[in-house]
């Protein structure tokens, strides 16, 4: 059989996710020898490969701006996942782990997916463009999320540390869960043409005329698959999860850097996807990815964690921010919103914003 004719179900992005689960079930609740902890570390990564393929089918077939929806709720679904498996295990430092994870992901979005994107597509293509009204909407959203979610908590006065309060929790789980639906509305439905890729004239480009959309049945496959892969990805790294805290100790970083690691895991797929859209002069799709995750990131996650602190998890919800972390946020927030204004970016945008990553990374790991 040629080919071409190969059926779906023999490809390598159906065979890795399901022998990933395979090897999380070998290996789930069970202490991970060297071996083990490389062979699902290599099944983690296939499987994270396996699922930017099935997003991007799945995304040809429904267009933008939904296919950027589908992979970052998917990917926050691991998130929120991760954070509470790690929480319910009752690990070290865990009242921190939410605010960490949700604070690296929105510095690894907002600065080194867009950064590589548009340093990806600069050298390609000279010049990038991108529709601002959209990317500004996008970035405000993601900047006041931000701030409800992660500065305030550091400023209120109702609890001594840098925590809500039970209303002032409710209330900020409600006002990102309603903000973020709000964008979801705006992006999908009422402004639509604002998250679509443009041309260096304003011009909307249309999908590509060389690729039939995938079939209703491949793109079905293609969804089922995506899940089976993002559920793979949650087992396995919870898998790795203690390996990855022991090499943390181990190295003598801080117990933050746990947080660091799982936002990296589980953003990767995006990270791919968006500097594949870049290479393919589609910007506003690498732009859509990074602060659609960026949002997701905070606007679900921080409703989900809330919940789960009041009703199921004792202890404190320490939320806020330190200050050299809201200097960094509030300095990235400035940069972006230098960057989106013009509707276009060079080389030089892409490495100030892969700058302020590696800034933050460094800090993380040495504060």
């Amino acid at each position: 059989m040629s080919a071409a004719k190969r059926s779906p179900l023999l490809s390598w992005t159906v065979i890795a996710p399901l022998l990933g689960v395979v090897v999380l079930a070998l290996g789930w609740g069970r202490h991970l020898g060297a071996a083990m902890i490389i062979v699902t570390a290599v099944f983690l990564i296939a499987t994270v490969l396996a699922a930017v393929h099935h997003a991007e089918v799945v995304a040809h077939r429904i267009g933008e701006p939904y296919g950027s929806l589908v992979l970052a709720v998917a990917v926050t679904v691991i998130e929120v996942a991760l954070i509470l498996t790690v929480m319910a295990s009752g690990g070290h430092d865990t009242e921190t782990l939410a605010r960490d994870t949700v604070f690296a992901a929105v510095m690894i979005t907002t600065n080194g997916i867009i950064g590589i994107a548009l340093l990806v597509g600069a050298l390609k293509f000279g010049l990038t463009h991108f529709n601002p009204e959209g990317s500004g909407a996008a970035l405000a959203t993601v900047a006041t999320l931000a701030t409800l979610g992660l500065v305030l908590p550091t400023f209120t006065t109702s609890e001594s540390g840098p925590e809500y309060s039970t209303p002032q929790l409710v209330f900020a789980a409600l006002a990102s869960l309603v903000l973020w639906v709000l964008f979801v509305f705006t992006q999908t439905m009422r402004h639509r043409d604002f998250f679509l890729p443009v041309t260096e004239h304003g011009c909307t480009i249309k999908e590509d005329e060389h690729a039939d959309p995938p079939s209703a049945k491949r793109a079905l496959l293609s969804l089922g698959m995506l899940m089976v892969s993002l559920l793979g990805v949650v087992g396995l790294a919870h898998n790795e999860d203690p390996a990855i805290q022991a090499g943390v100790h181990a190295a003598g970083f801080p117990a933050s850097t746990v947080g660091v690691a799982i936002a990296l895991l589980v953003l990767l797929p995006e990270s791919i996807a968006a500097v594949r859209a870049a290479s393919k002069q589609r910007i506003q799709t690498s732009i859509n990815l990074a602060y659609g995750s960026a949002m997701a990131s905070i606007g679900l996650t921080i409703p989900a964690i809330a919940i789960a602190s009041l009703f199921f998890f004792d202890g404190p919800l320490l939320l806020g921010l330190g200050s050299t972390q809201i200097v960094l946020l509030g300095l990235t927030v400035l940069v972006s919103v230098l960057t989106v204004v013009p509707g276009r970016a060079t080389r030089l945008q892409g490495g100030v914003h892969l700058a302020l990553l590696a800034a933050y990374l460094f800090l993380a790991i040495n504060p």
